[in-house]
């Protein structure tokens, strides 16, 4: 556990040098534990979730590095490999991939990537998925503009 904390110190202290170097990815510690984080992150550019600020919860095992961390996006999406109900993510390296080098700064970038490339063969939300392997990407870009303005939109006033 004593290894997993200071990996996390560690962490945390790059993640206050680089809040400038990465406007997209907003990481943020709780105050009174370290294995607890959020972030925020904003929608990829060019894809349906552009414009929307999403927030992920990180829940880090006390063997990290060593086991990924548990993340779950709070903020509603409608993606393929997101569960609609519970924000579950379908990433490989949350799961069988995963290895000591990533970040929680890294894992961020690696969920903005799978927002902009979906991998509907393994969804954990099936409309959506059905909707891309059907070939009806502009249901899917629809029906996902919607729930990011419904959901992830900064509110106004």
């Amino acid at each position: 556990m004593q290894a997993s904390r200071a990996r996390l110190l560690k962490e945390y202290k790059e993640v206050q040098r680089e809040k400038v170097a990465d406007p997209d990815i907003q990481l943020v510690c709780d105050d009174s534990n370290i294995f607890k984080w959020t972030a925020l992150i904003k929608g990829p550019s060019e894809t349906p979730f552009e414009g929307g600020v999403f927030q992920l919860a990180f829940s880090v095992p006390e063997q990290y590095p060593l086991q990924p961390p548990q993340v779950r996006f709070l903020t509603k999406i409608f993606h393929p490999n997101v569960h609609f109900k519970t924000g579950e993510i379908c990433l490989d390296i949350l799961k069988n991939a995963w290895s000591p080098a990533w970040t929680l700064q890294s894992v961020c970038r690696a969920i903005i990537a799978l927002m902009a490339h979906p991998e509907p063969d393994s969804p954990l939300n099936c409309d959506s998925g059905n909707l891309l392997r059907s070939g009806d990407v502009r249901g899917y870009q629809s029906m996902a503009r919607m729930y990011t303005r419904l959901a992830a939109s900064p509110k106004k006033g």
